[in-house]
């Protein structure tokens, strides 16, 4: 196995800051709220969850609004990259065909354009808390890196396999779409973790999601950084990630052939 060159590196950085500039720009183009459509839609579920379970099921959870959102926004950028995998090498079948580079900086690029976006959905939340009268904490300098990069390796683990995946099954679009929704609901997002039954709550942490969507709650809402559940969150972003390329190297030769 040969690793990329100082030369090779740069290029490759440069080549996938550009495409990830390219998906922000074409997601604004022509586009009047810009920003606010970055948290339009988690805002959107936000309301309706709120509704269903604070206002209808009288989920007894202080600050509600601020406990769903500080759970909600991070799940965003696992949903929508994962959820769009599927197509991102079918919809780059020129580059696919006429290109030569590494077919993985396309889903390196998307992971990031979502990333970019839950950063933008921050701001938001720093709203919600002075709202509630609380501020954010000094931890947040190192957590909010620290919980980024393992989400960055976990989603773009999942995302580069299901797109190469995708690319010789391709009934995989709709069992990606119902794999995201049982993770969801598998995720204490909506309901808090205390709210499973003990002897329940082990199946939490069988969701690679979880630990990491934890994580961020809790360091939004009380500025801690629980080193174990990171470090559990750690252990499924490398598992996955190494999967994921292992998936990628296998297939990436047939992709020109297939698409």
């Amino acid at each position: 196995m040969r690793f990329p060159t100082a030369r090779e590196r740069e290029y490759l950085t440069d080549l996938v800051v550009v495409l990830t500039q390219k998906e922000i720009k074409l997601r604004y183009k022509n586009s009047w709220l810009g920003y606010l459509w970055s948290v339009a839609n988690p805002l959107a579920f936000g309301v309706v969850y709120f509704v269903a379970f604070r206002v209808f099921m009288r989920l007894d959870i202080p600050q509600y609004p601020l406990f769903l959102l500080a759970g909600l926004f991070p799940w965003q950028w696992i949903a929508n990259s994962t959820s769009a995998a599927p197509n991102l090498f079918l919809a780059n079948t020129s580059l696919l065909k006429k290109v030569r580079f590494s077919r993985s900086i396309l889903v390196a690029a998307a992971v990031l354009n979502d990333g970019v976006h839950f950063l933008c959905t921050i701001p938001v939340l720093v709203v919600f808390l002075l709202y509630y009268g609380l501020r954010p904490s000094w931890s947040w300098f190192i957590g909010i890196p620290v919980l980024v990069g393992a989400q960055l390796v976990l989603v773009f683990g999942l995302s580069v396999a299901i797109a190469s995946l995708n690319l010789f099954f391709r009934d995989l679009e709709r069992l990606t779409t119902l794999v995201v929704t049982f993770l969801f609901l598998l995720t204490p997002i909506v309901y808090s973790e205390s709210m499973v039954p003990a002897h329940y709550r082990v199946l939490i942490y069988l969701n690679p999601a979880a630990p990491i969507v934890l994580s961020w709650r809790q360091l939004f809402l009380t500025g801690d950084l629980h080193w174990p559940t990171i470090a559990v969150g750690y252990l499924y972003a490398i598992v996955v990630c190494a999967i994921g390329t292992a998936v990628y190297a296998k297939l990436s030769w047939k992709f020109a052939e297939v698409v």
